[in-house]
């Protein structure tokens, strides 16, 4: 079966160094890269294109300021048209030639200071040459804004996606030490969260940002050309603004970092808990899961909060320099004009509004520098690691491939411990042989090394000390891919990936064809289970394997160890899963493999290394014996107490009624035939009609002329995905953030007073062009005094305002994003186990959602609120002095604001679509990513890097395309939307000369209109521009609304359900039919009837897949049956309160998850509604054979146990999950396989405390070691989803059916 390849994307400079190696030191300090790093994979194409864009930001931004010295020439004009108009308003005043002369007289008229006054001007003509300039520098506006945007989206989507690939390739390449020191969950939220805030600082943003510092130094350089001397007094203050800015950076990059480590820790929690919510639900740990990932995104809000107060400090320090700079300049400026005549009227206006837009764009611009130094810290950890050299490199090209490989493998001296527990010896000066062809089996108690002696083989680690040899070479000098494609393991735990078994069992070797697939599964005793499916092959198997049970994911992990054709063949408790017969044929099926190969097998279960060429007996990391199985029981050391202990009392009863069994006479057979056929004819009768020879075999898992297909309700069919969806209501997203309406309210003030403030500062500077029509000198350096003390003001407002506005939003966004958060994880936690099962609601689709949705929606309501309101006010504020002043005017400026508004609509039309599909996109990217490192030691030891690598690379392809066509779309409409405001000026310039030449109109009422034209229109782009930011916080919101409307199908609130005193525990299965949800078409339970009775043991026994861990799921309402019921203490489950319940039932899984905390808080788990004492734990964890081994640790009780128990032993797990299980006391105890991972003297010990808890207890126990049920009060035999028969183990035997055939089928009774 072939699998598609695709090449892998070349990456720049993969092997070059991006910083120097000595400067470690210095990384070390630094929290963030230079800005100018960010762009260190640019291609050469992409560097042209930011070239080019930069280039049409900066002529964007000039447009602006070039235009101020068109409106300066205009006011020229309107003020030598205003005193035209004055002087010939008295009647002894005529113009002739353009001159104006006395009519009784020949001299010149002159006014004081001695200047002429010219006339003539043709008013209209005027107005209409400057506004064919403003019509060309509206399509002008609208080409540049198209290309800077598009050609720096493009460049920014490129590299990011190269980023993105080259992230996850390196994540790959590292050892897997440096995995137990980094979280799963953090390095997912990376590639999602950290690499999109990277993509904000890279992407169009730097082109507005370019377009504002145009703007900045153009506006400068206007104000230069106009008049240096008053340019010099304004830029004086610079300097104050920017030590500003350069502390405000600093600030910035500090806090950021702080507040992006405290989101990754959050995120590592959910990505932890969402993939263990079983365990979760099963502990009723919901709450606490809750409040621990609250914990950490209240450390992210307070430096949130302080980065919010500290930027509304500094914006407040910079309005108040900036205007006290604008009343000193405006007093000098009216000194120039009026006492020295070095400036006209017309450039005052052009050098104010020059150095007032520079001023305005060098303040907005700042507001890009806190995205830049997110992007920039972002991108700190995230070229870190890509710098990073790994320690054992997988995708080296390096190292010896040898031509003939024996399979010796030998120990010198090794030493070695975990790089996360180095105070810890796992390995103590181990030196041993592995001869080549040979099966060699390694036996010891839990903790004692195997599994890290499996790991060092496939050079997982590099010993401390000593060396590894493979046929006398050292295996750190052979090439490690080669090396890992001669081993095929099989794991106590195996991971099968979220796809079908036969791309599972493919992983194994690449090319396989079908024809291998199916001959190694039938190796693997695999496929008649996999041909009873209802897609066979075709299959999911689901996350991590979840629509399988334990045995059929180990027989698919054998079969996809088997087809690689291994030359050494390690097996880590293969078949610890399997019942017994399975066992039995598989076991014979790698007792043929072996031939030939080198074999090395750990196992508890000594009958299945009996065999064994050499067995070696292990004690604390150190090979204490060494021999065959003859041969160590003679020794009586380790090997010989292990067999003891396991056989101890076990092989003599059962071979007690064997004997006994043969003995009896025919008449015996025969009545004990006839008993069986009238209990299951009375048991299925009310199921189906069945022949008279129907014997059902409970081995091979057939039960023909049975079947049963349930019509599924209306609410099973219909599909998440297809319902509609409604965009989230911006109401509704503040209601969220109701409990922060003072800090709304102060914010919306000052944002209000802020977008208010700016049309009437803008008009103060328009008022100095009317007082130079004034005769009167003293009364126009009265006004300008005037003005000045009202710009004071104006700055001291702004101040207020803008600590107001700032702190206020980061307050009430940070609060709103936590609560979000917060909810929208609780709302996943309540969810029903089913709802998990789904692919989309996966663990990297779910952290994903929690890292993206709620910091989108806090644009809409954190600071980009007061930055929305600001531009309302400043529009209404515009509207309101443009319709007092002239109505007519007014209203040819609102004919273009709906073509304004409709750049909005469909920006936001089409961005919203694009939003949407980039979130479903990088949802999957951020499965395929979740999956492979979840899964990285199964990935590492198939060499499968490349082929995750290219599955995430071509996820990458609809992210990268979305990115361009937002780009488009977004350039587009952007640049109509300024083309439309350069339109409106033209009009209004057009229509004012008119209105003024024909209907008298003052020239500085026009001014006002065009003053508030310009604010108003600024703010509407300026609204525009955030668009985008509020298109993606709808969606986000739309998507976390609906998980948390989404009504569970089973509800766990404390208020639902049933409760009662005296709880006894007692279990009835009535009938029960059950599908998984994702697999409607496959039957697992088939009318399951069976009960326990309050105190007894009900153990359950059969073949793999036959519905036992499923009638435990059932028990613990993770499901309700599709027909039938259960009942506890005579109620039916679905009316009982689900937390009352669970808090009733201990579990205890084959695959038990533990947290990333410590031994106690673990064992703690086990009752979450109370605090567990130390002695408590202490007493629990004797009773699992675990207090000795937890004291040998450094830090006994305070040990961590690493992501999901990863730095323990299977064995010490399990223990740990046992002693969490009693230290809850429960009513019901549910012990799936709870002993399979302890050695042999481990489990005696474990099963005798099992025992003493079971006293008194309800307890159903699932176990194909059938020793350990013997003493069960009822015996349940399972196949396909019924049982075929039940009894104590004494009534069983004697019956010799299909009980009798699991202990009899020559696969050992362990």
């Amino acid at each position: 079966m072939k699998r598609k390849t695709i090449g892998l994307t070349p990456i720049p400079g993969e092997n070059a160094e991006l910083e120097n190696q000595d400067g470690d030191e210095k990384k070390k300090e630094n929290t963030s890269v230079r800005f100018y790093k960010l762009f260190q994979f640019a291609t050469k194409k992409d560097i042209a294109m930011m070239v080019v864009g930069s280039v049409c930001a900066f002529l964007h931004g000039a447009a602006s300021p070039l235009m101020l010295v068109v409106l300066g020439a205009l006011a020229d004009t309107f003020v030598a048209y205003a005193k035209e108009l004055y002087v010939l308003s008295d009647s002894n005043k005529e113009c002739r030639n353009n001159t104006i002369y006395w009519i009784n007289g020949s001299m010149v008229y002159e006014l004081d200071g001695n200047s002429t006054v010219h006339c003539g001007l043709n008013i209209e003509a005027d107005m209409g040459k400057y506004a064919v300039y403003y019509l060309v520098c509206g399509i002008l506006v609208q080409i540049l804004t198209y290309g800077q945007v598009i050609l720096w989206s493009s460049a920014a989507a490129r590299q990011i996606d190269l980023i993105r690939k080259v992230y996850f390739r390196k994540v790959l390449q590292m050892e897997i030490g440096w995995f137990d020191l980094n979280s799963v969950g953090v390095l997912n939220a990376r590639i999602s969260d950290d690499i999109n805030k990277m993509n904000n600082a890279m992407g169009d943003q730097v082109s507005l940002f370019i377009q504002k510092m145009s703007v900045f130094v153009c506006g400068f350089l206007v104000g230069f050309i106009g008049g240096w001397k008053l340019t010099l007094v304004m830029v004086a203050v610079s300097p104050l603004i920017v030590i500003g800015i350069g502390l405000l950076s600093v600030a910035m990059s500090m806090l950021i970092d702080k507040e992006m480590k405290a989101y990754a820790k959050a995120g590592a929690v959910a990505n932890e808990v969402l993939s263990t919510v079983r365990t979760i639900a099963a502990f009723g740990g919901e709450e606490k899961a809750s409040e621990r990932y609250d914990r950490n995104l209240a450390d992210a809000q307070t430096w949130g909060v302080t980065k919010g107060i500290i930027i509304g400090s500094f914006n407040g320090y910079l309005w108040i320099i900036i205007f006290l700079c604008y009343a000193l300049a405006l007093w000098y400026g009216a000194k120039l004009v009026i006492d020295t005549g070095e400036l006209s009227p017309g450039t005052l206006l052009q050098v104010f509004f020059g150095v007032l837009a520079a001023a305005i764009n060098l303040g907005e611009g700042i507001a890009y520098l806190e995205g830049f130094a997110t992007g920039c810290t972002a991108a700190k950890v995230i070229f870190d690691t890509i710098n990073r050299e790994p320690e054992i490199d997988c995708f080296s090209e390096e190292g010896h491939k040898l031509d003939k490989v024996k399979g010796d493998i030998e120990f010198h001296n090794v030493t070695f411990h975990y790089p996360s527990r180095p105070k810890v010896k796992i390995i103590n000066d181990l030196s041993m042989q592995v001869k080549s062809g040979e099966t060699t089996a390694f036996v010891g108690p839990s903790g004692s090394g195997k599994s890290t002696i499996i790991q060092l083989i496939q050079r997982f680690y590099d010993p401390n000390e000593g060396m590894v040899t493979l046929d006398g070479h050292d295996i750190r000098t052979l090439n490690i891919r080669w090396l890992r494609s001669i081993i095929g393991i099989v794991e106590q735990e195996p991971a099968l990936f979220a796809t079908t078994i036969a791309e599972n069992i493919s992983y194994g070797r690449p090319g396989v064809t079908m024809e291998e697939i199916i001959q190694a599964t039938k190796n693997a005793n695999a496929y008649n289970f996999i041909m009873e499916l209802p897609q066979k092959f075709d299959t999911l198997v689901g996350k991590g394997g979840g629509q399988m049970s334990g045995g059929q994911k180990q027989r698919i992990a054998i079969a996809r160890a088997l087809i690689r054709n291994p030359k050494i063949l390690l097996l880590d408790m293969a078949t610890s899963a399997l019942d017994n017969e399975s066992e039995a044929v598989v076991q014979e099926a790698l007792n043929k493999v072996h031939m030939g190969r080198t074999t090395i097998s750990i196992a508890h279960r000594l009958s299945t290394i009996k065999t064994a060429d050499v067995i070696i007996g292990f004690e604390h990391g150190q090979a204490v014996e060494r021999g065959t199985h003859t041969e160590l029981l003679e020794r009586t050391g380790v090997y010989y107490t292990m067999a003891t202990l396991q056989s101890k009392g076990t092989m003599s009863k059962v071979h007690d009624e064997v004997q006994l069994a043969h003995k009896e006479s025919s008449e015996m057979k025969t009545r004990s035939r006839s008993h069986r056929s009238r209990k299951r004819s009375v048991r299925l009768r009310s199921l189906s009609s069945l022949s008279n020879d129907f014997v059902p075999d409970a081995i091979s898992g057939n039960l023909e002329g049975f079947s049963y297909q349930e019509l599924t309700s209306e609410n099973d069919v219909l599909d998440d995905a297809d319902e509609v969806e409604k965009p989230a209501s911006v109401a509704r997203i503040f209601k969220y953030n109701r409990p922060e309406w003072l800090y709304l309210l102060v914010g919306s003030l000052g944002a209000a007073i802020n977008g208010g403030i700016t049309p009437i500062y803008s008009m103060l500077f328009i008022e100095i062009t009317g007082t130079f029509g004034i005769p009167d000198l003293n009364e126009q350096r009265h006004q300008i005094n005037n003005i000045c003390i009202c710009l004071c003001i104006v700055g001291v407002v702004m101040l207020i305002t803008q600590l107001m506005q700032r702190v206020s939003f980061s307050k009430s966004g940070g609060m709103l994003t936590r609560r979000l958060r917060k909810m929208g994880f609780e709302a996943m936690l309540r969810q029903e186990i089913g709802w998990f099962d789904d692919p989309k609601n996966s663990t990297g689709v779910l952290t994903t959602r929690l890292a993206n949705d709620a910091s989108m929606i806090q644009m809409a309501t954190g600071s980009q609120v007061g930055m929305v309101l600001d531009s309302i006010t400043n529009i209404g504020v515009s509207l309101i002095f443009s319709f007092y002043f002239t109505w007519k005017l007014t209203l040819v400026l609102l004919c273009f604001l709906p073509l304004i508004a409709l750049g909005g609509v469909l920006q936001a039309k089409f961005l919203t679509r694009f939003s949407k599909k980039d979130k479903e996109t990088m949802e999957e990217v951020g499965q395929v990513s979740c999956e492979a490192l979840a899964n990285i030691r199964t990935v590492a030891g198939l060499g499968n890097e490349r082929f995750f690598i290219e599955l995430f690379e071509q996820q990458l392809i609809l992210p990268f395309q979305t990115a361009i066509n937002k780009g488009h779309i977004f350039g587009f409409c952007y640049g109509f939307s300024e083309m439309v405001v350069q339109l409106a000026n033209a009009a209004v310039f057009g229509y004012g000369g008119y209105l003024v030449y024909r209907e008298h109109l003052q020239f500085i009422i026009v001014f006002r209109v065009i003053t508030c034209i310009l604010t108003s229109g600024t703010a509407m782009t300026r609204a525009i521009t955030l668009s985008p930011d509020y298109i993606k916080a709808k969606v986000a919101a739309t998507q976390l609304f609906k998980i948390v409307d989404r009504i569970p199908k089973i509800s766990i609130r404390p208020e639902d359900g049933e409760k009662w005193e005296n709880f006894n525990g007692g279990i009835e299965f009535q009938n029960c039919m059950f599908t998984y949800p994702t697999r409607p078409d496959t039957q697992v339970l088939n009318g399951l009837t069976a009960s326990v009775k309050p105190g007894q043991t009900l153990a359950f026994v059969g073949c793999s897949g036959c519905g036992k861990s499923t009638s435990i799921q059932l028990m613990e309402r993770f499901y309700d049956p599709d027909m039938g019921q259960v009942l506890i203490d005579g109620r039916p489950s679905q009316d009982i309160n689900v937390p009352f319940l669970r808090a009733q039932i201990g579990i205890v899984s084959q695959e038990p998850v533990l947290f990333d905390c410590s031994v106690a808080e673990n064992i703690q788990y086990g009752d979450n509604t109370r605090v567990v004492s130390m002695e408590e734990v202490v007493e629990a964890a004797k009773k699992a054979y675990l207090h000795d081994f937890v004291m040998a640790l450094p830090n006994t009780y305070e040990t961590q146990v690493g992501a999901l128990g990863s730095q323990l032993s299977r064995g010490e797990k399990q223990r740990i999950a046992i002693a969490r299980a009693l230290v809850r006391n429960p009513k019901i105890l549910l012990l799936d396989e709870a002993t399979s991972a302890l050695d042999t003297e481990s489990e005696k010990v474990v099963q005798s405390a099992l025992d003493k808890a079971r006293k008194g207890r309800t307890c159903i126990v699932i176990a194909h070691r059938l020793s350990t049920i013997q003493n069960a009060d009822l015996i349940a035999v399972m196949s396909k989803g019924v049982i075929i028969e039940q009894g104590p183990h004494e009534q069983l035997m004697a019956e010799r059916g299909a009980y009798y055939k699991l202990v009899t089928t020559g696969a050992p009774i362990s």
